[in-house]
């Protein structure tokens, strides 16, 4: 898919980078950047599944969005398989830590719904068996369009390959619950370049996923984001005085880093439904840095661009290290240049005591963070653990300027709608 931006009125521009010398500012543990410990007695929103990457329903200008006063959540979803021999120990009993981790092989779409935007009532798979074109159903955005209760689900088809697509359905409500109907189309938008982003041709370890489209508040057009690598072979990419940035003495040195290739990437639509797609070059790049820029996702706020997206501890490239969690940029326009939040990037991290606490952390307008639990100690010595797959409670979040601060700790689970549809 070759790129023209002017030809479709977006701005040409150069990505922003997320350096060395930006990530050298990242610590652990400060309290405005950090997520409360979340407790080991946490409650489980369903013993048959586990549940992780959690997308609100939403209207493209980025609204948290209830129909008819329910409010609607979809997941990535996995059966749990506690009578399962290969999840069996040599004892017999269940392995829950390799059930889990096997999830993302299985991973489907399931939907949610609550009239308190808590405490989830289950409504199931959005999509019935053998609709979507590939085994894996990954993450993505729901998008409210109209009050029809049309929505568009944007997803990453996974293996073979990875395509960003989309499925057209729509909810229905009675005054029992919400329903999820005829989303039996899925169509192919479009997939990595190898020119603008890597190919898994070019890295075994490529990602390219994770849809979020948005109607930019100044022009009003129609954009994707979405999490990928830059272009290259792998082990090609340098990293240069630009991509290390104003470092001390004595941290010159990137050894293997050229390996981590992270980018946000976007795109723009040709057309008003979201059916014809070009990408643009990344906003922002982080080579050199970190391997993962999952979930990217805008916050717009005083007339600026926040820009957010989740990566790991164990994606950083060497010499720089930080928390699994949030990171965010911040611009004056939808083209940058950005910088990031805090001086650092780091937004909201898991403390050190409970590095794997919660995950793939969702920032709403109203400045809300959602994420879901993924593993935390049950012992001093963190040896042993308790798997989540679950909600985790969510945190309260002020953004000022150039810098964020923790402020709340809400319910596990606690996704509000910032505005209710009434459907006709």
């Amino acid at each position: 898919m070759k790129t023209n931006p002017e030809k479709f009125g977006a701005t040409p521009h150069q990505p922003s980078l997320w350096t060395r010398a930006d990530a050298l500012k990242v610590r652990a543990d400060d309290p405005t950047t950090t997520q409360p410990l979340v407790s080991a007695d946490f409650p489980v929103l369903n013993n048959d599944v586990f549940i992780w990457d959690t997308m609100p329903l939403r209207d493209l200008d980025g609204n948290v969005t209830s129909v008819d006063g329910w409010s609607v959540i979809f997941t990535l979803t996995a059966d749990r398989h506690p009578n399962d021999p290969q999840y069996l120990d040599e004892d017999g009993n269940y392995d829950i830590l390799r059930d889990w981790n096997d999830r993302h092989g299985r991973a489907k779409m399931y939907y949610w719904f609550s009239r308190t935007g808590k405490n989830w009532e289950f409504g199931g798979r959005v999509m019935a068996e053998g609709v979507s074109p590939t085994a894996r159903e990954w993450a993505g955005t729901p998008i409210l369009l109209n009050d029809r209760g049309e929505v568009d689900l944007y997803y990453t088809a996974v293996t073979p390959g990875a395509t960003i697509v989309k499925v057209r359905g729509r909810v229905v409500t009675t005054e029992h619950g919400v329903s999820m109907v005829g989303f039996e189309k899925v169509k192919p938008l479009f997939e990595a370049d190898g020119n603008l982003y890597q190919t898994e041709a070019q890295n075994a370890f490529w990602g390219f996923r994770d849809p979020w489209p948005f109607r930019d508040p100044n022009d009003g057009k129609l954009y994707m984001l979405f999490e990928g690598n830059v272009a290259g072979e792998r082990g090609s990419h340098k990293v240069g005085e630009a991509e290390i940035g104003d470092v001390p003495p004595g941290y010159e040195d990137v050894g293997n880093s050229r390996f981590q290739t992270a980018c946000v990437g976007i795109a723009v639509a040709r057309d008003a439904d979201g059916d014809d797609w070009e990408m643009l070059p990344p906003l922002l790049t982080a080579v050199g840095v970190n391997d993962q820029t999952e979930r990217p996702h805008f916050v717009f706020q005083d007339g600026k661009y926040y820009l957010f997206t989740i990566s790991h501890t164990f994606t950083y490239a060497d010499g720089v290290t930080g928390p699994d969690g949030v990171y965010g940029f911040v611009a004056d326009s939808l083209f940058g240049p950005y910088v990031p939040l805090n001086g650092s990037g780091l937004v909201l991290g898991n403390p050190s005591s409970q590095p794997f606490q919660t995950y793939s952390h969702y920032v709403m307008p109203n400045g809300l963070v959602t994420s879901f639990i993924d593993s935390v100690p049950t012992d001093e010595t963190g040896t042993q653990i308790r798997v989540g797959g679950t909600e985790a409670p969510t945190v309260g979040m002020k953004i000022k300027g150039l810098q964020t601060f923790v402020v709340a700790e809400y319910d596990y689970g606690y996704i509000p709608p910032m505005l209710d549809v009434t459907l006709k």
